[in-house]
């Protein structure tokens, strides 16, 4: 299995089904919709629409009648990054190599986008448009999980958090409160949501958990890596820019954040075993989590 073509071809599945999300701002104005769509069709990985078709698969189920759903974590995901990037939080000027939301579009307008975009997931989640295939059941299950995920006791309350303690000493229990809620709490429900919709046990459920809490914080802490260690034109925005931050480097040192990043991943990988080789792709994006370098 080659997992970079995998994530090709699934990043455009993912990009195809966002483009056909978009066609339903039909009275949205149109440097509203411009700024939204600037942001989602940045270059991005797609990661957590992608690991939620990766765990639907690994259940032995087509992700076809789940695309639409998938596909608003990515909505709330670059949401998060558009307000991230605000003066008033981390005022960063670029995202992904090219100038970031309020940048390119004023301020005010970038605050609107990321609304819009967290508003509208939750209609798409809800829209009988695209979500005819999915039982009521399911539906439920995949908006809370989302809905939790996103909210005060998960990324917005990390985010949070990491605005209190900048400047601050910090601690590690501090540290790893900001990073499994502010990162980590996403790409859990990423991979929760893709099990849910596979129909996956509650036992196994539970292993899907462990491998979400694994790579989310693993994501996390390589983050932390690159910022001292990465080479800036490859991850697309400035670095060095975290020393005031709880950061793993901060607090366990760069050789300590790299054993716990490869524990991670090793737990990650073991959390599926279970899966045997239809869990080979999350395997594999585990590892290309630990390895990546933007």
């Amino acid at each position: 299995m080659d997992l970079a073509t995998y994530l090709h071809d699934k990043k455009i599945v993912v990009e195809n089904t966002l483009k056909d999300i978009c066609t339903s701002f039909t009275t949205t104005p149109g440097i509203l919709r411009n700024a939204m769509e600037y942001m989602l069709f940045s270059n991005g990985k797609k990661i957590r629409p992608i690991l939620a078709i990766a765990a639907c698969e690994a259940k032995g189920r087509s992700a076809d009648d789940f695309l639409p759903c998938f596909c608003t974590l990515e909505m709330i995901h670059t949401y998060s990054l558009i307000h991230d990037d605000l003066p008033s939080v981390d005022n960063d000027d670029l995202r992904r190599g090219r100038p970031t939301c309020h940048k390119a579009f004023g301020e005010a307008v970038a605050i609107m986008a990321g609304d819009g975009l967290l508003t509208e997931a939750f209609r798409v989640l809800t829209d009988s448009r695209f979500t005819e295939r999915v039982s009521p059941k399911v539906s439920r299950q995949i908006v809370f999980e989302i809905a939790h995920a996103a909210g005060t006791e998960g990324m917005v309350g990390g985010q949070v958090m990491d605005i209190i303690y900048e400047n601050k000493e910090g601690s590690k229990n501090i540290l790893h409160y900001i990073h499994s809620h502010k990162t980590a709490a996403m790409l859990r429900a990423s991979v929760r949501i893709g099990a849910i919709a596979g129909s996956a046990k509650t036992r196994e459920l539970k292993s899907f958990t462990r491998y979400g809490d694994a790579i989310g914080l693993a994501f996390q802490i390589m983050d932390d890596i690159l910022d001292v260690e990465g080479d800036e034109e490859m991850v697309g925005k400035k670095l060095k820019k975290d020393a005031n931050k709880q950061t793993y480097v901060k607090h366990y040192g760069i050789l300590a954040s790299k054993y716990k990043l490869e524990q991670l991943v090793d737990e990650a990988v073991k959390s599926i075993a279970f899966l045997g080789e239809n869990g080979r792709v999350l395997e594999e994006i585990a590892r290309f989590i630990g390895n990546r370098i933007s």
